[in-house]
């Protein structure tokens, strides 16, 4: 597989979130995935994105960077949202705030087997 054409699937996937199109999820995301060490397969998946977009109504990812060298690719998303509640520990509760996350994916046949990521908190914790 090509950069050009892991990084398209990426896209694909980024845009799928934002849609909140879950029937979809599959199509991108491994049955035996694996999110920051812990085998959540898409089922999990699915579930921890769900409850990401219910936390966060106005959730939407901005992918500000990327770098395909298959079978990984490299992201920078930004985020501008507004947590109903506490994220990551902090009392938002509704404050607009904007921070980014660094991914790291790993593909097998076309999907995401494996993901690593690092929210920036003290981004966040600056704001507040």
């Amino acid at each position: 597989m090509t950069g050009t054409t892991l990084s398209d699937i990426y896209r694909d996937y980024i845009a799928c979130l934002n849609k909140q199109d879950w029937p979809q999820l599959g199509q991108f995301v491994d049955d035996d995935a694996i999110h920051n060490g812990r085998r959540l397969g898409l089922s999990g998946y699915r579930q921890m994105l769900e409850k990401d977009f219910d936390e966060i109504p106005d959730l939407y990812f901005n992918v500000r960077m990327l770098i395909a060298d298959p079978p990984y690719i490299a992201s920078r998303i930004d985020f501008d949202c507004s947590p109903k509640a506490n994220f990551l520990g902090l009392p938002l509760n509704g404050k607009r705030v904007s921070f980014s996350e660094n991914v790291i994916y790993e593909f097998r046949d076309g999907k995401i087997l494996q993901v690593w990521s690092v929210v920036d908190k003290a981004a966040i914790e600056a704001q507040l």
